[in-house]
C-alpha cells in the first residue's frame, strides 16, 4: 500500500502545472529550500485529498465539490496575483534575488492553491480504483496509502527543486529577470484558465 501510494503521489505531482512553475522559479530565485517548501505545500494538500478518497469521506468530498466554483474563483485570482508578483519581482546584481518569500509563505501559498482545486479528489478516486484500492476498508491500509501519496509527491518536489537549484549559481541578473517575467506570464495564464473553467462549470 505504501509503495502504491508513493507511485500515485509521484505520478500526480509530476506533470508540470502552475505549482511546478512556482517551484522552478522559487528554486532559482530563493534556493532549493524555498523551492522544496513550495512543493511540500502541494504535497500536503495532495495527501489531504488522498485521505478523503482513501477513507471514503463522502460528506467532505461533496462539500468541496459543491463549492468548486468559489474554490476555483479563489484559486484563479490567487494564481493571477502570484503571477503578477513574479513578473514584477526585482533582481539584485549578481543574479541573486532579494529575499521575498518566507518559508511559511512558500508552503502555505501552494497548499491553498492545491486545495482550491477539488477536482483533485476525483483524480485520486479514479487512480485508486484503477489500482484496485478504491474499496479498501482497512484504515491501516488507507493510512499507508495516504502516507505513500505524500512521500511520492514530496520526492518529486525534492527532485525538481534540487535539479533546478544546481543552475542557480550560473544565473545572471538579466537571465533571472527573464525567468521572473516568463514564469509570471505562465502563472497568470494558468490563473485565467482556472477562472474561465470555473465560470464555464458554473454557467
Amino acid at each position: 500500500m505504501l509503495v502504491q501510494g508513493l507511485l500515485i503521489g509521484f505520478s500526480i505531482a509530476a506533470p508540470v502545472g502552475p505549482i511546478g512553475v512556482l517551484c522552478i522559479r522559487r528554486s532559482l530565485a530563493d534556493g532549493a529550500r524555498i523551492g522544496l517548501l513550495t512543493g511540500l505545500g502541494a504535497a500536503s494538500a495532495d495527501a489531504f485529498y488522498g485521505a478523503i478518497a482513501a477513507f471514503g469521506l463522502t460528506a467532505v468530498s461533496n462539500l468541496l465539490m459543491n463549492h468548486r466554483f468559489l474554490l476555483g474563483l479563489i484559486g484563479g485570482v490567487f494564481l493571477c496575483y502570484l503571477g503578477v508578483r513574479a513578473f514584477f519581482a526585482g533582481v539584485a546584481e549578481g543574479g541573486q534575488a532579494p529575499p521575498r518569500v518566507s518559508a511559511l509563505t512558500a508552503y502555505g501559498s501552494t497548499f491553498v492553491l492545491t486545495l482550491a482545486n477539488p477536482m483533485t479528489i476525483l483524480s485520486f478516486a479514479a487512480v485508486f480504483v484503477g489500482f484496485g484500492l478504491g474499496s479498501a476498508k482497512d484504515y491501516n491500509a488507507a493510512g499507508m496509502m495516504v502516507a505513500g501519496v505524500f512521500v511520492g509527491s514530496a520526492l518529486w518536489w525534492l527532485l525538481l527543486s534540487s535539479v533546478v537549484s544546481l543552475i542557480r549559481s550560473r544565473m545572471t541578473a538579466a537571465s533571472l529577470q527573464w525567468v521572473n517575467r516568463g514564469s509570471g506570464v505562465i502563472i497568470v495564464a494558468f490563473g485565467v484558465y482556472a477562472l474561465a473553467s470555473a465560470f464555464a462549470q458554473r454557467y
